[in-house]
């Protein structure tokens, strides 16, 4: 029996967003569609000197020995494929998720598997349409090195891992934030005056600004439940602060059942990761 080789690449996975809607719209000039923007990711692929590992349905598996060149390629595809969809009404409209992990992978002839395979994929079903989910591997890397700016989104609890996965967004077209905050009126020679007596004022707000739209995106990327629980949870709460105040009756009674919900969705959740990443170790 042959011994299954082992290697560290960057694996990228992507598939369609809404594919199966799309083709009940159109099968024929989706299918073309598909064949036309996947030319466009083979040689963008070969520029990066990446290899296409699988391809089935809309979905695609590329693997990279460099980590930078495989964020470069992803960036260099949606870019592309954007362009491409700017001249297309917005129903027919293909656009890809990304997800891209730097891990140990197990290597069978052509085709690769395990758990840097396997969490790329999760990643990729995290990432919004048009965009470009990484891994905190991936992030570590490419962070320095690449003009990219990063959105962190935190951890995320992904079916098949045991534990939760660092997760960063890449902001396609920014540039990575310097680590001191540059004052303006510093960089453009404006009247110090004009500036704000109250730094920290700004930087609060900047602060909680960051923490809305980080707790907007952890909430879009949770199962339709999960959303129906916190939307209720806050509906309670708000109602309360602009009648009489948080009360025991009309806030606490009222959240108590769906807070349950919530805490049983995630402590299963990560009872049925666990259970299921068991066997395949023990294998």
């Amino acid at each position: 029996m042959q011994r299954v080789k082992r290697r560290l690449s960057a694996i990228m996975c992507a598939d369609v967003a809404q594919y199966s809607k799309l083709m009940e719209r159109d099968e024929d000039g989706t299918l073309d569609r598909l064949r036309a923007y996947r030319e466009v990711m083979s040689s963008t692929t070969e520029r990066h000197n990446g290899r296409i590992v699988n391809t089935w349905g809309d979905a695609v598996i590329i693997e990279f020995a460099s980590v930078i060149e495989a964020v470069q390629c992803a960036v260099e595809i949606q870019n592309e494929l954007s362009l491409r969809n700017a001249d297309l009404p917005e129903m027919n409209r293909m656009d890809f998720r990304v997800g891209i992990n730097l891990g140990d992978i197990m290597v069978e002839g052509d085709d690769i598997y395990g758990d840097g395979v396997n969490v790329a994929a999760r990643l990729q079903e995290l990432a919004p349409r048009g965009g470009i989910m990484l891994s905190q591997s991936v992030y570590d890397q490419v962070k320095a090195k690449v003009a990219l700016g990063f959105e962190p989104l935190g951890p995320q609890v992904v079916k098949n891992v045991s534990e939760p996965v660092e997760t960063y967004s890449v902001r396609l077209g920014g540039r990575n934030a310097p680590a001191e905050p540059v004052n303006d009126a510093e960089e453009t020679g404006q009247d110090q005056s004009r500036v704000s007596d109250h730094p920290d004022w700004d930087k609060d707000t900047r602060a909680v600004a960051n923490g809305f739209e980080q707790a907007r995106r952890w909430l879009r990327m949770q199962p339709r439940r999960v959303r129906t629980c916190v939307v209720l949870i806050g509906f309670f709460f708000v109602l309360n602060l602009l009648t009489s105040g948080l009360s025991t009756l009309w806030f606490v009674w009222p959240s108590l059942p769906f807070a349950f919900l919530l805490a049983w969705h995630f402590i299963v959740g990560r009872r049925s990761a666990a259970a299921e990443e068991s066997p395949r170790r023990g294998k």
